[in-house]
């Protein structure tokens, strides 16, 4: 996403019509599918933030739902209110309330680690995600009347735009050109976390529907409350995505190589080893990717596959020293803490697959797995500072995952965003969705103009790479 866009008349240039500040949009806007470069001059506070004053959004009511089969005089029995309240803090709620709805929201077979409480809770208790790093929670919870929790949200009071992987930067820069606040701001997403999954997390009930638009219209409300500029749903499913549309958010697609990257299943077989899995690529692909792996023991290195217990304090930190020599040499800040690791492996267990390469006894390289109902999602890389050992990225972050998710029934491998690299490695675009709800009404006229027109280029982006991917033309 890239855009810039104005409405509210600046107090250093004065009152502007709607057609003089549409002109200046588009002298600010810079397109790119992958990336984004504008240069914009800052007016006003950059860092203002609004305080919730009490944690209540009100109470709902529900409207009563005869089920099939069901004699009408069980109604009374059933809820009828359903309160919403914002807690700061993961440990305000139960785990295992959290999980239900998050459960329930992926599917009984499609379990999603990054939705859990255990991932989500150990971002706030490492200082990951936590106001002092711009990431201040503000949780949405729907309770019946007996105080049992029916739906959540994951949402943060973000004081900036970092790590969340959808671009909205070129946003602010247009605020703050027409003296206005971009910032703060509402996410509901999985900080640092490219990975699409359900936001609005319900319990699979009679009133699924209702509790939904409820936490949606409380997202809003809150939203207008606090008088922040927007609130941004980030890798929602397609489902919700196409339901936000209906509640006045503007709607975005995206272009990543994540997702059902990998499709372990094939229309011939189910594929039971990676040689089965080569043979359903083109020869040329197929070649490359044989003759990249024959580097690996040539260069000495034995690759791992740690799971749960087998992976100790010694491996999260030296992993730790990895991730730090990544951030170091792309982002230049880390986001996560060496705690979050420890946290998180210790919460998650065998959920947590850890791919490692040691050269001799030395852990020279790793990478964090995540393992769900479905997929395995690939995370984090990072090896040695100065070390450098041909096609062991490639090795570490992309083939061992596939060989896993073939061993542990997985049907497919999301292997983090970006990098058109990974389609020559047996990966494919996907499409990504987000959904933004705009408060000042001509802002939001202005970008869901421009998301129409950004859709229409990324569909033609995502024919061409799908055109230049690895596999056969009916392998799929």
């Amino acid at each position: 996403m890239s855009v810039a866009v104005s409405s509210l008349p600046s107090p250093f240039l004065g009152r502007r019509s709607l057609l003089t500040r549409m002109k200046s949009l588009k002298r600010c806007v810079s397109y790119s599918t992958f990336g984004i470069h504008v240069q914009a001059i800052y007016w006003g506070p950059r860092k203002i933030t609004p305080k919730l004053e009490e944690s209540s959004l009100g109470d709902f009511n529900l409207t009563e739902i005869v089920s099939e089969g069901e004699d009408a005089s069980s109604l009374g029995k059933k809820p009828t209110k359903v309160s919403v309240l914002v807690v700061s803090s993961m440990v305000e709620i139960p785990a295992d309330e959290w999980d239900a709805c998050s459960r329930d929201a992926a599917g009984p077979n499609n379990f999603n680690p990054f939705l859990s409480h255990s991932f989500l809770s150990s971002l706030e208790e490492s200082s990951s995600a936590l106001k002092e790093t711009g990431w201040s929670p503000q949780h949405i919870v729907a309770q019946d009347d007996s105080g049992i929790v029916l739906g959540v949200v994951p949402l943060y009071q973000k004081s900036h735009s970092y790590g969340e992987y959808v671009f909205d930067h070129s946003w602010a820069d247009a605020y703050y050109s027409c003296g206005s606040r971009y910032y703060p701001k509402f996410q509901s997403c999985v900080p640092f976390t490219p990975v699409t999954g359900p936001r609005i997390l319900v319990r699979n009930t009679d009133y699924r529907d209702q509790i939904f638009d409820i936490l949606v219209s409380a997202l809003v409300a809150l939203t207008i409350k606090l008088e922040v500029s927007s609130l941004h749903i980030s890798f929602p499913t397609e489902n919700e995505w196409c339901k936000l549309k209906e509640k006045a958010f503007c709607r975005e697609l995206g272009c990543s190589i994540t997702g059902k990257t990998v499709i372990i299943e094939s229309k011939h077989m189910l594929i039971l080893l990676y040689d089965e899995f080569l043979m359903e690529m083109k020869q040329s692909k197929r070649k490359n990717i044989r003759q990249e792996r024959k580097k690996i023991s040539a260069q000495n290195l034995v690759m791992k596959r740690l799971r749960g217990d087998e992976i100790k304090t010694k491996h999260w930190d030296t992993f730790y020293k990895f991730y730090r020599n990544t951030t170091d040499n792309k982002w230049g800040s880390p986001y996560l803490t060496r705690d979050f690791f420890h946290n998180m492996a210790s919460k998650l267990g065998d959920a947590v697959l850890l791919v490692t390469a040691e050269e001799g006894d030395e852990l020279v390289a790793g990478a964090l797995n995540l393992i769900g109902g479905d997929a395995l999602y690939g995370r984090l890389w990072g090896c040695l500072p100065r070390a450098y050992y041909p096609s062991l990225h490639f090795e570490a972050c992309y083939y061992q995952a596939i060989e896993a998710a073939i061993e542990l029934g997985r049907k497919t491998v999301e292997a983090g965003a970006q990098g058109e690299h990974k389609i020559q490695r047996g990966y494919l675009p996907v499409t990504t969705y987000s959904s933004h709800f705009i408060l000042d009404e001509e802002f939001r006229k202005v970008i869901s103009n421009f998301l129409v027109q950004e859709k229409a280029q990324l569909k033609h982006v995502m024919k061409i790479l799908h055109e230049s991917g690895p596999f056969k033309d009916d392998a799929f």
